[in-house]
Order: structure tokens, then sequence, then C-alpha cells
């Protein structure tokens, strides 16, 4: 019997040769190096299509388990508050 595996509490909505989803992906890396329990899974919208409908303008997205969203363009102070608010 496997354990089971926790729920990652991030996902970062984006798509394959995005510069901007690129810099979001080193801000969640750096981000992670001060705090190990930021962990995230990388969703590409471009793989479906209510995906691409809601976020294919809008990517990079991060999104909490709970719903709550921090759309492009932030920083890292501004995903530093994001992950207080959303720990």
């Amino acid at each position: 019997m496997s354990e089971p595996t926790e729920e990652v509490p991030l996902t970062l909505f984006s798509t394959t040769e995005c510069h901007l989803c690129e810099a979001a992906e080193a801000l969640l890396r750096a981000a992670q190096g001060t705090n190990r329990s930021v962990q995230w899974d990388s969703v590409d919208v471009a793989s479906d299509d209510a995906l691409f409908n809601r976020y294919g303008w809008l990517i990079p997205v991060l999104r909490h388990r709970s719903g709550a969203e921090l759309r492009w363009p932030f920083d890292a102070e501004l995903l530093a508050e994001f992950l207080a608010v959303n720990p």
C-alpha cells in the first residue's frame, strides 16, 4: 500500500515558451530556497481548452488550493505577501 500524497498547495498556470512564465517559476524557486514549504505544480493551459479560455491571456497565474489567485505581473514582494496570506 502506498503512502497518501499531500496535496500540493499551489498551481502555476503557464505554457511553454513563455518568458513571463519562466520568470514566475524563477520567483517560486527563489521563494522555495528560503521556505521549503513552497511547493507547486505547473499546468500547461495549452493542453486544456477550458483552462486556455480562462487563463490564456492572463498567464502566468498562481492559484492556491483555497482558490485565491495571484496574476501576473508580480514580483518577489507580492509573491511573499500572497504566500503569507495563503500558507
